[in-house]
């Protein structure tokens, strides 16, 4: 009988293993000659790493027998081509999934696997985004030729999720513009100008604090080319320059605290937000959590309010369904309507 994983190995790929924070394959015997003579083979110390050393050195495609096999190779050849934060996202849940799917045939699967596994996981919202990725894992098994036909695809109706409903009212914003700053650069007086510069454009976060004047400020407007869809529709923007525009830019300028910086919001480094390895803003957040704990504290305002209730407010107060899509770079304007339209409906009664 074949020895129990330890916790720390299961749902990594087969004879993977974790060991002080470095990803290690266990070659096995007779094949040390095709990894440098190891018997053990340092693959990497973060999980993209490893899976792209992996995949340099063995060949996947005509292996894929079991969901876990089928995974790996989504690991490898899906994966690390994502944005950073949905790589980590992704990793994680595939983690997840192989360890309940991991040794299971690719086919066949039944729909009803899904309601169970589902029914099973505490976190709904978790198990709702796992289901995505391994669905487009089997979207790709198709793609791939692996095999002919998705078996859940269109046989599942998940409960939906609850759009957030969060609408930030016209005094709320006056309210955190009125907040006095402490000093003329940075902190707050960055946050208000961010929060000016995405009213008026609805521009994802990673967007902002991505801006170079140099490389996106053009004289017919803001070019931008969305981060998140840069390496599929490659869609640009043109944000054209209005008087209300020109000012929350030279006002984003002005509370730079490194006038110097290529990014248009920086660190007191002069450096950009986005740690680009993960897609995440760490000391952003921070900053944003401080301006808003004094919001709460010296304001009106009782109820905080998030980057994507700012990007709906935005979407809501345009002045059609199509130019709200236009402004948030929606491909598909039905994503627009459902979660980013929060305005109540007002309707004339009948006589």
């Amino acid at each position: 009988m074949p020895k129990a994983r330890l916790k720390e190995n299961k749902g990594l790929p087969e004879r993977w293993v974790l060991h002080h924070g470095a990803y290690y394959f266990r070659v096995p015997v007779g094949l040390e000659h095709l990894w440098e003579g190891k018997k053990k083979f340092l693959l990497g110390h973060s999980l993209p790493e490893a899976f792209k050393a992996y995949a340099a050195r063995i060949e996947v495609k005509d292996k894929t027998k079991t969901i876990g096999d089928l995974l790996d190779r989504y690991s490898i050849e899906v994966v690390p081509e994502k944005a950073p934060a949905t790589r980590q996202g992704n990793i994680i849940q595939i983690k997840t999934l192989r360890s309940v799917f991991g040794d299971m045939p690719l086919l066949p699967f039944a729909p009803q696997l899904v309601y169970k596994y589902v029914d099973k996981r505490e976190f709904k919202i978790a198990a709702h985004r796992e289901i995505e990725v391994l669905s487009h894992a089997y979207t790709k098994a198709v793609e791939w030729g692996i095999i002919d036909k998705h078996p859940f695809k269109g046989e599942v109706r998940l409960e939906g999720e609850k759009p957030r409903d969060r609408y930030i009212e016209d005094w709320e914003i006056i309210e955190c513009l009125a907040l006095p700053a402490k000093q003329p650069k940075g902190g707050v007086a960055v946050i208000q100008a961010y929060i000016k510069l995405k009213l008026l454009t609805g521009m994802a976060r990673g967007d902002l604090l991505r801006l170079e004047p140099a490389r996106h400020f053009k004289e017919d407007g803001i070019h931008v080319t969305r981060h998140k869809t840069a390496n599929s529709s490659g869609k640009r923007t043109i944000y054209q320059w209005t008087p209300a525009l020109i000012a929350a830019k030279d006002q984003a300028l002005a509370a730079r605290p490194v006038h110097i910086s290529p990014f248009l919001f920086c660190t007191r480094k002069g450096e950009g937000y986005i740690n680009e390895d993960t897609g995440s803003p760490p000391g952003w957040k921070s900053m944003w959590q401080r301006f808003f704990a004094r919001v709460i504290a010296e304001t009106k305002v009782t109820e905080h309010f998030t980057e994507h209730d700012l990007r709906a407010k935005v979407a809501s107060d345009a002045e059609s369904l199509q130019h709200a899509t236009e402004l948030l770079a929606h491909a598909d304007s039905r994503t627009t309507e459902r979660v980013y339209r929060r305005k109540a409906v007002v309707v004339r009664p009948m006589k």
